[in-house]
């Protein structure tokens, strides 16, 4: 999924809304939006060395497709506030090196609910694009090294750090009737951690890790 797929989606379901029944649309002061997307999280990871028995060698970290559910409440025509939950399980592998020949290190869960302002430019409209920016506070949880790393280095520990940061955002509602929509939504969210493995055969290893992602989501919400 790309960013153009994403705006060449919006137009043509823009083009299918369009003769929709006259029914009224749009948003207001006091509505709720709920919506289920499906979202694939990338990270725009940037490595430290894995320190202090591998310099030089960094990880990656892979995609993520996953359901997530969010609530906006309009405060005004134009204002509402979203909170994002969601939760994705990604893997660290090796680049290059010793951890690049054992591969996949270690997996974790992660969950960063996420509060944003959005603001609506089009309440009225029935294609109502938006932007928000906000705050996220990310959880690393059920975090497990893989079979090849404990291969290679014995019994391992993992650990990753909890992370606080911001977020902004970009979508388009596009009313289906009344009460449908189907929606359009990429965030960017700040997620810096600090991976601790703690191995029989290596001992106490850290890599710091800004993973950044990228979240594409596409749905359908239902206006209360």
């Amino acid at each position: 999924m790309t960013i153009k797929t994403i705006l060449l989606a919006a137009a043509g379901c823009a083009i299918i809304a369009a003769p929709a029944q006259a029914a009224t649309t749009g948003l207001a002061k006091g509505d709720v939006l709920v919506r289920l997307r499906g979202i694939m999280v990338a990270p725009n990871e940037k490595s430290g060395s894995v320190l202090p028995a591998f310099p030089g060698e960094k990880v990656k970290v892979d995609n993520s497709v996953m359901p997530e559910i969010d609530v906006t409440y309009m405060a005004t025509d134009h204002v509402g506030f979203e909170l994002i939950a969601a939760t994705t399980k990604h893997s660290a592998s090796g680049r290059s090196g010793t951890t690049g020949a054992i591969g996949r290190l270690a997996s974790t869960w992660v969950l960063p609910p996420t509060l944003t302002v959005q603001y609506h430019f089009l309440p009225e409209g029935k294609v109502r694009p938006y932007v928000g920016a906000g705050v996220n506070y990310t959880l690393f949880y059920n975090e497990k090294a893989s079979g090849a790393l404990e291969s290679a280095a014995g019994a391992t520990s993992v650990h990753m750090s909890d992370s606080f940061g911001w977020a902004g955002q970009a979508g388009v509602d596009i009313d289906l009737n009344d009460k449908l929509f189907l929606n359009l939504d990429v965030k960017y969210i700040d997620i810096d951690t600090t991976a601790r493995l703690t191995t029989t055969a290596a001992g106490v290893q850290r890599v710091k890790l800004a993973l950044d992602p990228l979240v594409f989501g596409v749905g359908v919400g239902m206006k209360f």
